[in-house]
């Protein structure tokens, strides 16, 4: 017992060293880094990213060959950016750091774009073809970067501690939030749950990246219209409440003393930690995570994937997260002093009554299932990667099993770990994004993103 206890501190501490104090400013100065040498891409490039998302956009896309169209890969990237902390980690950071961590977030997500960007544009210039199909990511970028044994150490670091974050842990978290949702809102035994979400997963896994790039063109276009539509029927039916979220952002962002109810005392410090580390916990920026799906897209330039890669970050905070945000604050929601899941789910019951939990437990269900797939791909790779093909079945297996386990048992130090985990993986990826900047820079001035 004493072990466990010592074991858990550990974690604990690893945990929030990481997410609280040094991620939220290495991720952040990364992405200023990015933003400034690429001369504001994001703000450059906006448009043609937002014309090269709706210009591919299909429910049908064909994939290549030898990878995916660039929107099957957009959509496989949002599928895993998109999931439960798009409701959980928004209320979390209202709780905690107030409406002003909002705007933080959203401060934090822009420079992301440009991190975004550099990784997608790594991931494509490093790729390889491996049995007939193009693969990359982080552990293929940190070797080409890095030769020799420190590229070896750093690149399988990066792909054990994605592998134990997304594939395991992580996809545990996502079935426990599905298996909670559905037993609150129909009385379904969370194994039941667990059970069914774990066939559908595994019979997806069996097909391989095309039969996930076909289930994520689909079901993430949907999802994502579902619970905008639902956040904007409550945002209509508190006009009023809006104006003052708005407010309340922007002013609580620099002065958050003035706050109200459960977060009264709460410090600009705060507000700031908060919101930039669920912000970033969210989109991914800068995680490692997104390189794998964008990798495998069919384009002329690796620079094409990374203006399309910034789409991602900006539909996972600037809008559905932003949402949730809209909601909580504009129904008053954060005054009954609850955090996390709970105080989204309150915010959509105030509004839709009992159907509030229904509606959440269907969210929950689609944006979980699909970060479940997406972090299955990416864990896939790195499984690849490390122990060669015939070493998928075995991962594939193990993460069904950690898929039924999690929605019946949650253990919070399997979630510490998670979180834990996430941040580990961070550290090697911006190594190798910094370290391979001038690759980026050269790659926009060849193909004239740069003056």
């Amino acid at each position: 017992m004493d072990f466990m206890n010592e074991f858990t501190l550990i974690v604990n501490t690893v945990r929030d060293f990481l997410w609280d104090y040094a991620l939220m400013y290495l991720l952040v100065a990364t992405g200023l880094y990015f933003t400034i040498r690429l001369g504001f891409i994001q703000i450059r490039k906006f448009g043609a990213g937002f014309k090269a998302m709706f210009g591919g956009f299909s429910l049908h896309g064909k994939s290549g060959e030898d990878g995916l169209s660039s929107f099957q890969a957009l959509t496989t990237a949002i599928a895993a950016q998109v999931g439960t902390g798009n409701i959980a980690g928004a209320a979390t950071a209202i709780a905690s750091g107030g409406p002003g961590a909002i705007f933080w977030m959203w401060l934090s997500a822009f420079f992301g774009m440009s991190t975004i960007y550099a990784e997608a544009v790594l991931a494509q210039h490093t790729r390889v073809k491996k049995d007939g199909t193009y693969v990359g990511g982080p552990a293929y970028y940190i070797r080409a970067i890095f030769k020799g044994t420190f590229g070896k150490f750093l690149a399988g670091f990066f792909s054990i501690a994605l592998i134990l974050a997304l594939g395991f842990m992580g996809n545990m978290v996502q079935s426990n939030s599905i298996g909670d949702a559905f037993s609150t809102a129909f009385h379904i035994p969370p194994i039941v749950t667990g059970i069914v979400v774990a066939v559908i997963a595994g019979f997806i896994f069996i097909g391989g990246i095309k039969r996930i790039a076909r289930f994520t063109e689909k079901i993430v276009p949907i999802m994502a219209l579902f619970y905008i539509v639902g956040c904007l029927v409550i945002l209509c039916m508190n006009l009023s409440g809006v104006v003052q979220a708005f407010h309340d952002i922007f002013v609580m962002a620099f002065a958050p003393q003035s706050v109200a109810g459960g977060v009264l005392g709460v410090t600009v410090k705060e507000a700031m930690r908060y919101g930039i580390a669920r912000g970033l916990f969210s989109n991914e920026a800068g995680m490692g995570s997104t390189p794998h799906a964008h990798a495998t897209a069919i384009v002329k330039h690796p620079t094409d994937q990374g203006i399309i890669a910034m789409m991602g970050v900006f539909i996972d905070t600037f809008i559905i997260l932003t949402m949730t945000a809209l909601v909580i604050l504009s129904t008053g929601a954060l005054d009954s002093g609850l955090t996390g899941s709970a105080l989204a789910q309150f915010a959509f019951n105030s509004a839709f009554g009992h159907f509030g939990n229904i509606f959440i437990a269907i969210c929950m269900l689609f944006f979980a299932f699909t970060t479940i797939i997406g972090w299955y791909f990416f864990g896939e790779v790195n499984v690849k990667a490390l122990f060669g093909q015939k070493a998928t079945k075995v991962y594939a297996v193990l993460v069904i099993c950690f898929v039924v386990i999690g929605s019946t048992l949650k253990v919070d130090l399997v979630w510490t770990m998670a979180d834990m985990f996430n941040g580990l993986m961070v550290l090697p990826n911006l190594i190798a994004l910094l370290a391979g900047s001038g690759i980026v820079i050269h790659l926009a001035r060849d193909n004239h993103h740069l003056k």
